[in-house]
């Protein structure tokens, strides 16, 4: 069986990915001093994947504040099983991870 926090691996890339697919790089933004760490992770898991399970990861923005955001995970086995269901809370930081505001032009590709 796939190791429960392997899940939040999935996750993180499935985010690096919903980011490059609007045109922006994780790393770039972190070099210009805009970062977002995790503040909070729920997950719920309802089936277990299993070894050579083909697995597609969806994510999408549920909420946008000033300096939050939230993405909704879920991840599907190639049956269309829902194996797991995930909640995650980013909050956007400078690089010496204070709070800042999410840019305006992040938040209008992101939402």
């Amino acid at each position: 069986m796939v190791y429960y926090a392997n899940y939040l691996k999935f996750f993180e890339e499935a985010r690096t990915e919903y980011f490059a697919e609007r045109g922006f790089s994780i790393k770039e933004l972190a070099d210009s001093g805009t970062m977002f760490v995790v503040a909070r992770q729920e997950v719920d898991y309802k089936a277990p994947a299993v070894y050579g399970d083909m697995l597609e990861i969806s994510s999408k923005v549920i909420e946008v504040s000033a300096v939050k955001m939230v993405f909704q995970h879920e991840v599907l086995n190639q049956s269309g099983l829902i194996t797991t269901k995930a909640k995650t809370t980013l909050v956007c930081v400078d690089k010496s991870l204070k709070p800042k505001a999410i840019p305006e032009g992040i938040r209008k590709k992101i939402s």
